[in-house]
């Protein structure tokens, strides 16, 4: 395993790209209509200056570093990124939740979080009475959170999880290192925005265009949720690059990927035979891995037709160790609990939950290692998802606990 990428945060990975492609398609929200007339789409200079406006308001209300910023803004729209990236901007965390989930689930997170703000419909800014912005202005450091998303909790009450801009930049910079390293990502290649940004594998999708100079392209809700019709929209906006889970893609006809030279699956197991329907020359299938507390992936394998379907080996600067019941590591073939550590580790809003799910192992490097749950077979050429330990199962990619449902 490699040592991390130098530290930095998302906000030096936008502003690289926007240095090296300032007039590179960054953002198209269009519909792709005559009608149109490509009113939606930004580039990297238009896009950092409305992500600096907007940023700017949030400054003059006291918002900045160490500050908490609810973020619920429909989906596929250009103010929903522009969210994000100005709450970056400030040094504050962003905290999403999906605009079509229950205002009570919303209330709940917010509540959690601390929010001091919340990001709505049309960008509008709305005060949190019962927090104060506190946060000290300037840009954010490695060590500032990037974002805080709420996961399933055991008890019935989702459980937030928080990720450095060290950790965030790691992981993006991680990736880069071993997608399409014979023809890398570029300004040329438009990247499918089809995950809510709810689900932290959103954040994969934002930052494979960003780090790279590349165009996100938002897909409207309504398709994305009708599996089969996703499939003509991908052809018409010219998508090269796909993150998804197994269940959604399988819907995908698979004339619709043509243009698709980069396919990532995730969030839950990928069956053997979508393997073989959706690989094809000139594209690059990928498996990846990773809890939401171990910062969106941890694990990831190059997948052949015919060959075992694994979640692979640790990105660089991600450290794995697969042990016992006894915490020992287990031999090679031998199935056992994957704990993760390295600069991917996260850390939980609730101190106990933290201490509980955080702790050091002698197998692994640094203060803080996950115990995963997941069960996986230890193998050389990559390790082999199994099951979990307990009764958490995934939906669409997302983990629900039992105890919550």
């Amino acid at each position: 395993m490699a040592g991390a990428a130098p530290a930095r945060t998302l906000l030096d990975v936008l502003e690289a790209s926007a240095r090296a492609h300032p007039d590179a398609p960054a953002l198209d929200t269009s519909t792709g209509s005559r009608a149109d007339g490509g009113s939606g789409l930004l580039d990297y200079r238009a896009l950092t200056a409305r992500v600096t406006e907007l940023a700017d308001r949030l400054a003059a209300a006291g918002i900045g570093r160490g500050d908490r910023v609810g973020v619920r803004v429909p989906s596929g729209t250009a103010e929903l990124y522009l969210a994000i990236l100005a709450v970056l901007h400030t040094g504050a965390a962003y905290v999403p939740v999906d605009a079509d989930d229950p205002d009570e689930r919303a209330e709940l997170i917010w509540a959690d979080a601390a929010v001091c703000a919340v990001i709505g419909a049309g960008c509008e800014i709305v005060p949190r009475p019962a927090q104060r912005p506190g946060g000290r202005p300037g840009r954010p450091g490695p060590d500032d959170d990037a974002w805080i998303i709420f996961t399933s909790g055991t008890t019935g009450r989702p459980k937030g999880v928080a990720v450095s801009h060290r950790s965030a930049a790691a992981f993006v910079d991680a990736e880069a290192r071993i997608f399409l390293t014979d023809a890398p990502l570029g300004p040329g290649d438009r990247v499918l925005a089809g995950l809510s940004v709810a689900f932290d594998a959103s954040c994969e999708e934002m930052w494979l265009a960003w780090r790279h100079g590349a165009c996100l392209v938002p897909a409207p809700r309504s398709l994305v949720r009708a599996g089969v019709d996703l499939g003509p929209w991908l052809v018409e906006r010219g998508v090269t690059v796909a993150s998804t889970v197994p269940t959604l893609v399988a819907l995908w006809p698979v004339e619709s990927l043509a243009r698709v030279r980069l396919l990532i699956l995730g969030g839950e197991a990928c069956p053997a035979g979508l393997v073989d329907r959706l690989a094809a020359p000139g594209r690059e299938l990928w498996n990846t891995y990773g809890p939401t507390e171990t910062t969106v992936v941890a694990c990831a394998a190059l997948l052949t037709p015919g060959q075992p379907v694994r979640i692979g080996t640790p990105l660089d600067g991600w450290e794995i160790a697969v042990v016992n019941s006894e915490g020992k590591p287990v031999a090679w073939h031998e199935t056992g609990e994957l704990l993760i550590g390295g600069v991917g580790a996260a850390r939980y809003l609730d101190p106990a939950k933290d201490a509980e799910k955080f702790c050091p192992h002698p197998w692994l490097r640094g203060p803080r290692v996950y115990r995963s749950g997941d069960l996986v077979v230890a193998e050389p050429e990559g390790l082999v998802f199994v099951g979990r330990a307990d009764e958490q199962v995934k939906l669409a990619g997302r983990r629900v606990e039992l105890g919550e449902i």
